[in-house]
């Protein structure tokens, strides 16, 4: 029987069978890939530069817009690669390499998504005390525990599904390497132990997602006691893009993971890992930037400024 030793590659699952549906699929996944790049590098580049966005809100969107960047760099330009050149082909390290960052960046964004929730927390439901409760120094300390989980997690991880033994091929059921599918391919019982260290990561994702709901229901509850309209809509432009990335981020998650046996098939596992690992990064800047005002300012001047250096 091959174990890890024996395998110097893995073929991953194609997105087609034929040269002109890869070729589309390639123009299309390269489009996206541009659209995530332009969305969040403009996030990036215009809180950066605008001196009235540098607000803890508009620091952790910025660490996001990074951590988004990061998780689509490290899935999609090696499908779109193999799209390309016509191969399924992965190296064992690219493989590693693969599943250390995508879970290295999607762990650090499910808690700095728990972070931005407590900062919108404390931002409506404790207005007085905003300012002493998140200042430079603890939203410096916040971004860099999220930063710190994601990468400790990643590292345990992938540690642990690289040591094991794997006896059932080098085929992935999936267009990039991820710790289910390589555990599918290890040998029986040898992968109990991680597992286990997934149920664990799951619980703590879980005690995650509780903190985010009771948070914005005590947000709602505030915003609903607001006598002004203009207060509320200001609180619901800042609120709702948050929430509804959130939303998207654990909705597609949990129907990737939790799904019944009965629903699955190699191609709808694959519609679903697009849609968690690539869909979230390019759609959350239109997200943020649709009802907020200041970072649609923020860009606008930012055009202009380009326009006229180039004039």
């Amino acid at each position: 029987m091959p174990n890890s030793s024996s395998v110097s590659e893995f073929l991953l699952l194609p997105f087609a069978d034929t040269r002109e549906l890869q070729l589309l699929h390639f123009a299309l996944f390269l489009g996206i890939y541009l659209a995530a790049l332009l969305g969040n590098g403009l996030i990036l580049t215009a809180v950066a530069c605008d001196q009235h966005l540098h607000t803890p809100m508009y620091f952790f969107l910025l660490n996001l817009a990074l951590l988004d960047l990061g998780c689509i760099s490290s899935t999609l330009p090696k499908a779109m690669a193999n799209l390309l050149w016509d191969t399924r082909a992965i190296s064992y390290q690219g493989c590693a390499a693969q599943v250390f960052f995508f879970f290295f960046l999607v762990g650090a964004e499910y808690s700095l998504l728990t972070v931005m929730s407590y900062d919108r927390y404390i931002a409506i439901c404790k207005p007085l005390h905003y300012r002493s409760l998140l200042g430079s120094r603890a939203c410096g300390q916040m971004a860099a525990a999220a930063w710190g989980s994601g990468f400790l997690n990643a590292v345990l991880h992938t540690a642990n599904t690289f040591s094991l033994p794997l006896c059932h091929g080098n085929a992935v059921d999936h267009f990039f390497c991820e710790i289910p599918q390589i555990l599918k391919l290890s040998c029986s019982n040898a992968y109990l132990r991680e597992f286990e260290l997934l149920v664990f990561s799951f619980s703590l994702l879980f005690g995650s997602f509780v903190f985010i709901v009771v948070s914005y229901v005590q947000i709602f509850r505030a915003v609903l006691r607001m006598p002004s309209e203009q207060g509320k809509n200001k609180a619901f432009s800042t609120c709702l893009p948050h929430l509804a990335v959130v939303s998207l981020f654990v909705s597609t998650g949990i129907f990737a993971y939790l799904k019944p046996p009965s629903f699955s098939s190699p191609y709808l596992d694959l519609v679903v890992s697009f849609l968690y690992s690539v869909v979230p990064p390019a759609v959350n800047p239109l997200l943020y930037s649709m009802r907020n005002q200041e970072l649609k300012h923020a860009v606008r001047k930012l055009f202009q400024y380009m326009l006229l250096k180039h004039q």
